[in-house]
């Protein structure tokens, strides 16, 4: 079969995905369907929100189904009758086997780690936060379990020292797109050849992030520390208490450096310099150049101490 041959239905939710979306749709790939999350309130308004998603399926005159439940009979004929060859999924949510086994060709998954490490909800964060120096993308055909199906195609690329998880998401999503393109490709002209991954061995795991794993612990070493913040930079945020005299509140944490410095404070002191401030810990200081204190926004530290005091005794726990 001819690539653009294939009836293909996209699902998928974020900004990462509309990046591989938007790749099928400009390469000239026949989307059938597009499956993605239902509109949430958000804001104060609480006004509905479109998914990144659907505001380009929705650019493109692409059909769209939004179910709520992907096993309710009602939703299931409907993806039956899109009468899909092949299906494809980018950060969506876990399929019941009557949908995922109902296409020709099966359905398979991009995934942003080089799998099978980093199986679960935050990939890119973790191989940050962990301090790895490369990570890729995965495409898989999905089975009855997450992120442990058949391997088809990965693609590998380093991370830097000063990665984001910004920056690092930007990146894999545009290898993503490249490496969900061949594998449609391997498919139509029947030249997939998979890999089998491990069921056991010492594998490292995306962990869902939480209000408790993103808050700093400023006993840990200075490169934790760091890699913590990074990997959690922009979002969802790493975040501290800051005691700053009367004052005890959470702060949250976006662009740092490392200073390597052997010192005898306390860890977690605030220290004031010129322009700026720096906290320190296990082998060094933490440099803070954004951060963003309650009820304000975002801002570069240097802008923030125009408006703001760090007392003598100033610390973050």
């Amino acid at each position: 079969m001819k690539t653009k041959d294939l009836r293909i239905v996209f699902m998928g939710t974020p900004d990462f995905a509309v990046t591989i979306l938007k790749a099928l749709v400009t390469t000239k790939h026949q989307i059938v369907g597009v499956i993605t999350a239902p509109d949430k309130p958000a804001g104060r308004g609480r006004k509905l929100k479109e998914s990144a998603v659907k505001k380009y399926a929705v650019s493109e005159n692409l059909p769209i189904l939004q179910p709520t439940n992907l096993k309710s009979e009602s939703f299931v004929e409907k993806l039956r009758g899109l009468e899909a060859d092949l299906q494809i999924v980018v950060a969506f949510r876990m399929l019941p086997e009557v949908v995922w086994n109902m296409p020709q060709y099966g359905t398979f998954n991009l995934h942003a780690s080089l799998l099978p490490n980093y199986r679960g909800a935050a990939p890119i964060h973790w191989a940050i936060i962990n301090g790895e120096t490369k990570t890729g993308v995965t495409t898989f055909f999905i089975d009855e379990k997450i992120d442990t199906g058949a391997m088809i195609l990965q693609d590998e690329i380093d991370i830097t020292p000063e990665e984001t998880v910004g920056t690092l998401h930007d990146k894999l999503m545009n290898i993503g797109s490249d490496l969900v393109l061949k594998t449609v490709k391997l498919i139509a002209e029947g030249r997939v050849e998979t890999t089998i991954q491990p069921k056991t061995g010492d594998l490292k795991t995306a962990y869902k992030l939480n209000k408790d794993n993103c808050k700093i612990d400023w006993s840990m070493p200075l490169d934790t520390i760091y890699n913590k913040i990074r990997g959690l930079n922009p979002f969802p945020s790493a975040w501290t208490n800051l005691i700053n005299g009367d004052e005890n509140v959470s702060v949250k944490l976006f662009a740092v450096e490392k200073e390597e410095l052997q010192h005898n404070f306390d860890f977690g002191k605030i220290i004031n310099y010129k322009n700026g401030i720096k906290v320190s810990v296990q082998g060094g200081y933490i440099i803070i150049k954004e951060m963003q204190l309650p009820g304000k926004r975002k801002m570069d530290v240097k802008s923030l101490l125009n408006g703001y005091h760090f007392e003598e005794n100033a610390k973050m726990l």
